[in-house]
């Protein structure tokens, strides 16, 4: 017996987006982050990188990779901090161009980082460890 509609749940990813860089360092710093919450939210998890432009892969190419491995629901989040216009203009049309190629294929968008409270911790931790080895 199949089960009835409202029990079957799409197959989620989580595409996440930086802005890119010419830096090969700071493209890998997207790849440590996909993999540790990939590791938090569990190893079936589907979690990709993107780079809204410079670097590979592209919204599109991580787009696809989410569709390829059976997302039929993709939560787009920025890897930023502000809702600047990437946030709020670039990112929506990209992510809108590359579900076009990806019939029945939803996606959401999700706030950038900004002022969530693990940023904020984060902030605090990143300024003592600064003023801790300030003087040593």
């Amino acid at each position: 017996m199949l089960p009835m509609q409202s029990q079957i749940r799409p197959m989620q990813a989580f595409l996440l987006i930086d802005h890119g860089s010419r830096r090969k360092e700071a493209n890998a710093l997207l790849n440590d982050v996909v993999s540790q919450v990939k590791a938090r939210i569990g190893e079936g998890a589907i979690v990709e990188p993107a780079h809204m432009e410079i670097a590979e892969p592209t919204i599109a190419q991580g787009f696809a990779r989410c569709v390829e491995q059976g997302a039929s629901i993709i939560v787009a989040h920025p890897f930023m901090l502000a809702p600047g216009r990437h946030v709020r203009e670039d990112l929506p049309r990209l992510v809108a161009e590359a579900a076009e190629s990806h019939q029945g294929v939803r996606f959401v968008l999700a706030g950038p980082l900004g002022t969530h409270h693990g940023v904020i911790d984060a902030v605090v931790e990143r300024c003592g460890s600064a003023l801790a080895a300030a003087q040593d």
